[in-house]
């Protein structure tokens, strides 16, 4: 299955056959000698905290310029609607209005808005951490990815979310259920930047969450799961009025350039190592006939 090979760093694992780059002759790519058997070790724990408190950190430099920039997001925000609403692919305001009329599934999925997208992320990071150090890193490292590449975007071009749009018709579900600790209202709203709808890092995170629990297991129940996650969470970031269809499309394609970057690290690291031991040989090769 696809699934089963993205986001692999090919030279983790132990005495395994690596992809070489194209030969010479233009035949095609071939299957390089075997690795030598690694311990595969997990990273220690207080440098990965150190990765979460850098992001945290650039996440609180953008959100600090959120105020002065609410105009242009607003700006931002209508201009997507209308995009959509010209392609006829804008249920946003519908399913917002359709989830305020059912009061108890609204405030189901807005503790599902503001806990599933951490509990899940980073329960399933320290689980990899924990137990599966072989293929923890190039996933960990596609995880930190999305997050770098979203606070560029959430810097460059801020983009307001669909339940700012209240002349529109829309209403914030998750402030109107009064949920406990959201990020809509309250002392925790100023932590938060309510200026960052595009791309969507639910979706994102929700897409990566599946890529993990399929990589962990094969077990028809956890891809079931995998593959129905992103699915409620993304009907819930819509209806909650969080963000728009396009934002989706962002977040997917945020997901996908990460694994892409993590790909291409991994492939010129191998390239790169297959090289140096080649290159070894033929000097040991040129001092025996010497």
């Amino acid at each position: 299955m696809l699934l089963d090979n993205i986001g692999c760093l090919p030279a983790t694992s132990t005495d395994e056959r690596v992809l070489a780059p194209p030969t010479a002759d233009g035949t095609g790519p071939v299957y390089a000698e075997t690795i030598a058997p690694v311990a595969i070790r997990r990273p220690r724990w207080w440098g990965e905290l150190l990765v979460i408190a850098w992001l945290a950190w650039l996440y609180d430099i953008v959100t600090n310029l959120a105020p002065l920039r609410e105009k242009l997001a607003l700006a931002h925000a209508r201009d997507i609607l209308s995009f959509e609403q010209s392609l006829h692919i804008a249920p946003e305001l519908a399913l917002n209005r359709w989830l305020v009329a059912h009061h108890a599934l609204a405030t189901i999925l807005s503790y599902y808005y503001d806990n599933a997208h951490f509990i899940v992320t980073f329960g399933l990071l320290g689980w990899l951490w924990w137990k599966r150090a072989d293929i923890y890193r190039p996933l960990r490292s596609a995880l930190v990815l999305i997050n770098v590449i979203g606070l560029i975007v959430f810097w460059r071009y801020p983009v307001a979310p669909p339940r700012m749009l209240i002349a529109d018709g829309f209403t914030d579900v998750v402030a109107a259920s009064g949920t406990v600790g959201s990020w809509h209202t309250g002392s925790l709203a100023a932590d938060a930047n309510q200026l960052a709808a595009m791309p969507s890092l639910h979706i994102a995170w929700a897409a990566w969450c599946s890529l993990a629990m399929w990589r962990i297991s094969s077990r028809v129940w956890v891809r079931t799961l995998a593959l129905v996650y992103p699915c409620v969470t993304a009907f819930a970031v819509l209806a909650t009025g969080n963000h728009y269809v396009l934002d989706l499309i962002g977040g997917l394609l945020t997901f996908a350039l990460a694994l892409a970057l993590v790909r291409l690290a991994s492939v010129a690291h191998v390239t790169k190592l297959l090289l140096s031991r080649r290159t070894g040989r033929l000097a040991a090769a040129t001092d025996d006939l010497l």
